[in-house]
């Protein structure tokens, strides 16, 4: 018989293993869990039902919004904002917090979200996701402000993501290492598959844009010219190269197999610092990449020390296999 370890069962031995825990972290976990169970089944039936399509509208930083970015934030929204867990949100699509209704119960935490990263590839059937990352709400806060979701990737409760790929996966830490937990459809539980992911220290394989390369720093330059070149440029081995186009699926194929995956600074003013976000999408990647071993920093700092200068805030992200992402940051100090 089959004994597989569900996440409703893992979150409440994850609760138990703390006597001060109130279950309001367990209680949120599941609500994400819902969310992302219906965002799945959205994902999987929107080519049947005509939602996978351009929607005539922009978010926040000016690009253009699928159908599904807009349902799916609503998704987001319309399953947490009245469980008495939250006290405020911050999404992707959505320029200003999103506060808790008067009429709803308020929670001690707050979360910041991407409801669907990658949807550019929804047309094509490619795997996409949601980022999450659950910070605490600073103590006697009733109506959080922007200035409250301003706290380093250190402060993050919890992190995590769900790509929706051939099969739906939820990739979770709370600070305790990383879990992957797979959605078995016939019973609608996401069940504990993958404990305690951890990313190799070495690699032979990176994930880039290689589009922008005339727009790379030195550093970036000198770096993916030598893994091209191989045993030929003076490394020790040949790589390969990945590039999909979505972050969820890029950071999982690292922690499963290793990899280093860079969206480098470069000199495109578009990119605003960088391009991408710093709260719910290098944040929490962050949490967890490092929490599997691995190192994620912008070239010149740890990604996880940057105090945010607000919910959109852009930044460079290099991370993945510590021994390829340490030897990108050196090339930057020098």
């Amino acid at each position: 018989m089959n004994t597989h370890k569900t996440l409703t069962q893992y979150i409440v031995e994850q609760q138990r293993t703390n006597p001060q825990s109130t279950g309001d972290l367990s209680g949120l976990m599941n609500d994400i869990a819902s969310a992302c169970k219906k965002i799945s089944h959205l994902v999987n039936r929107s080519g049947i039902i005509g939602i996978g399509g351009v929607a005539d509208s922009e978010n926040v930083q000016g690009e253009v919004q699928k159908e599904l970015d807009i349902i799916t934030n609503d998704v987001m929204v319309d399953h947490l904002n009245w469980t008495g867990h939250l006290a405020a949100m911050a999404s992707e699509e959505i320029e200003e917090i999103i506060q808790i209704p008067d009429n709803q119960p308020k929670g001690k935490y707050l979360i910041a979200f991407d409801p669907l990263d990658g949807s550019s590839n929804i047309d094509i059937n490619l795997s996409v996701g949601t980022i999450f990352s659950i910070l605490r709400c600073p103590e006697g806060v009733t109506s959080p402000t922007v200035e409250d979701f301003k706290q380093k990737g250190t402060e993050q409760v919890c992190a995590g993501f769900c790509v929706y790929g051939p099969t739906t996966m939820m990739i979770l830490t709370t600070g305790n290492g990383v879990d992957g937990f797979t959605l078995d459809q016939d019973v609608g539980e996401f069940i504990l598959t993958h404990p305690k992911m951890t990313i190799p220290e070495d690699t032979a394989e990176f994930a880039i844009n290689m589009s922008n390369q005339r727009f790379w720093e030195p550093p970036v330059q000198r770096y993916i010219d030598e893994c091209i070149k191989g045993v030929d440029g003076g490394r020790e081995k040949n790589f390969n190269m990945r590039w999909v186009a979505s972050m969820v699926a890029e950071v999982y194929r690292v922690l499963t197999r290793g990899g280093v995956f860079l969206y480098p600074l470069d000199t495109k003013p578009t990119t605003q610092g960088g391009k991408l976000r710093l709260m719910y999408e290098a944040s929490p990647m962050a949490f967890i990449v490092e929490q599997a071993g691995g190192v994620c920093s912008t070239g010149r700092e740890r990604v996880l020390d940057i105090t945010p200068e607000g919910v959109h805030q852009r930044v460079p992200v290099i991370l993945g296999s510590k021994n390829e992402v340490e030897r990108i940051i050196s090339y930057h100090q020098e």
